[in-house]
Formats: structure tokens, C-alpha cells, sequence
């Protein structure tokens, strides 16, 4: 005899694929086995999941069309079963699986919006954290300071395409007709966060880009700055350093490891 878990596992899979046989034990008010109340049961749960996509993917829903869009979820839908009962993190792998979904393949940016939308979410529930203020950091000694790591905010998120998701995201993402995207301009670098009430969407320059990467995996502050300064050799740290501040971005300070010359090079 099956299992509880087996059964369990056997109804779930029964739930996302119509061509399986209604699960064994599964019966209606009359005792007997009936494919129909399974059936519309299945179609809720799929539509459902369908819509939970739709929620944390408008921009893409708005992109592709909306009956093409559920076209797809539900693809996606049936090869992907929720693994969590917090609805919020379904369909974290919408991206990747966009990537390689073969309709798409004349959109090649639209994986990276659909992470620009998985981020904003993101950074819209983060948990909340008080910004530290340029006197707070200038109480450390200036020679301790470029040592530290700086911890970024919790919705503090990077996305970096080849293409101009951000402004593809910012032009269909307000009602109105969207203004035509010239994918010749080249990629873009989107900062997400929510420093405060509303999630704040910008592009960033590839200097401060690769700052907040670098801040972001852990880097000293020194190191973080070499790495900006090797994109644009020109570029003034203390202005790229308060501008990170000014937006509410740092919210402590850290030791990192010893970083040797070898290891910043």
C-alpha cells in the first residue's frame, strides 16, 4: 500500500499534468471515482498559479500579450509545482525559464525584465532598516573605514542585462501606450530598493554600478573603489561614496577579510 508522502507526492503531480489518472482513493459524495469534480479542481489550481505569475510579472504579461503570457505560465506552470506554501516565492525561476522557452526566442531581453520585476518584488517586501548617516560612518577612523565593508539595505537589488531592461521596464510599466525600445543603445545596470516606503527603480552609470556590486559581494571599501575606478579611471570616489549614502543604501559597516594586492587585482 502507497505511502502517505506517496500519495501525497501522487496527487500533486496528477494536479499539473491532465494526462494522468485521477489519484487512487479519490472519490465523489457518491463514493465513486470522478474525473470531472478532478478535473475542475486541477483547472482552479493551475489557473490559480497562473495568475500568481501574472501578479509578479505585469511588464512581461504586457509585453508578450496577456493570452500568450498564460499560454506560457501554464507551461511553466506544469513543469514547475510550487515548493513552498507562501505564494510570494512562486515562480522565482520564471526567469531562467523564459530564457529558454523557444517561442520566445525573438525577445531575447525578456528573461532579463522578468528579473528586473522578480527584484522590484523582492525589494518590495524586504524587511525594513535604518540608512546610516554620513556622520555615523565618519565617527570610524578614515584608515578603518576603507578597510570596512559597507551592508547594503535588504531591498538593495542589482540586475545587470545586455540589453535596456530598465527602460523597457520604466516604458511598460505605467498605463499608456509604451514608446518603441531601441535595443542599439546596449544594456543597462537597474538598481531596486526600497529604502524607504516606495521601491525606488534607477539606472546606474557602470561606475557606481560596479561599486555596488563590489560593496554588495562583500569587498572592502577600498577594494570597491578600485573596481569602479578601473571602468572609469576619472571618477570621483567621495562623490560616488555619498551618493551611495544620500540614497539610503548603507546601513552598516563590517570587517571583510584581509585583501592582499594580489587579491584586488
Amino acid at each position: 500500500m502507497p505511502s502517505l508522502f506517496e500519495r501525497q507526492a501522487d496527487f500533486g503531480a496528477a494536479l499539473l499534468d491532465p494526462a494522468r489518472a485521477v489519484p487512487e482513493g479519490l472519490v465523489g459524495p457518491d463514493g465513486r471515482p470522478s474525473a470531472r469534480r478532478f478535473a475542475v479542481y486541477r483547472n482552479n489550481v493551475v489557473l490559480s498559479l497562473i495568475d500568481a505569475l501574472a501578479e509578479a510579472y505585469p511588464v512581461v504579461q504586457r509585453l508578450v500579450g496577456e493570452d500568450f503570457f498564460g499560454a506560457t505560465a501554464r507551461v511553466f506552470v506544469t513543469e514547475n509545482p510550487p515548493d513552498s506554501p507562501v505564494m510570494l516565492r512562486y515562480g522565482a525561476g520564471f526567469a531562467d525559464f523564459l530564457d529558454g522557452f523557444p517561442p520566445l526566442e525573438n525577445l531575447p531581453y525578456i528573461g532579463d525584465v522578468a528579473r528586473v520585476e522578480r527584484a522590484y518584488l523582492a525589494s518590495y517586501h524586504a524587511p525594513e532598516a535604518t540608512a546610516l548617516t554620513v556622520e555615523a560612518m565618519m565617527a570610524t577612523a578614515p584608515e578603518t573605514l576603507l578597510e570596512m565593508g559597507m551592508v547594503l539595505h535588504p531591498s538593495c537589488r542589482i540586475v545587470t542585462s545586455d540589453y535596456p531592461v530598465g527602460t523597457i521596464w520604466q516604458e511598460n510599466s505605467a498605463a499608456g501606450q509604451p514608446a518603441p525600445i531601441d535595443l542599439a543603445v546596449g544594456g543597462e545596470t537597474v538598481l531596486i530598493a526600497r529604502p524607504e516606503a516606495r521601491v525606488d527603480l534607477r539606472l546606474l552609470p557602470e561606475a557606481p554600478a560596479q561599486f555596488l556590486l563590489s560593496l554588495g559581494a562583500g569587498h572592502s571599501l577600498t577594494r570597491a573603489a578600485e573596481t569602479a575606478l578601473r571602468t572609469t579611471p576619472d571618477q570621483d570616489i567621495s562623490s560616488l561614496l555619498s551618493g551611495v549614502i544620500s540614497l539610503g543604501l548603507i546601513v552598516g559597516l563590517q570587517p571583510v577579510a584581509c585583501e592582499s594586492a594580489a587579491t584586488r587585482d
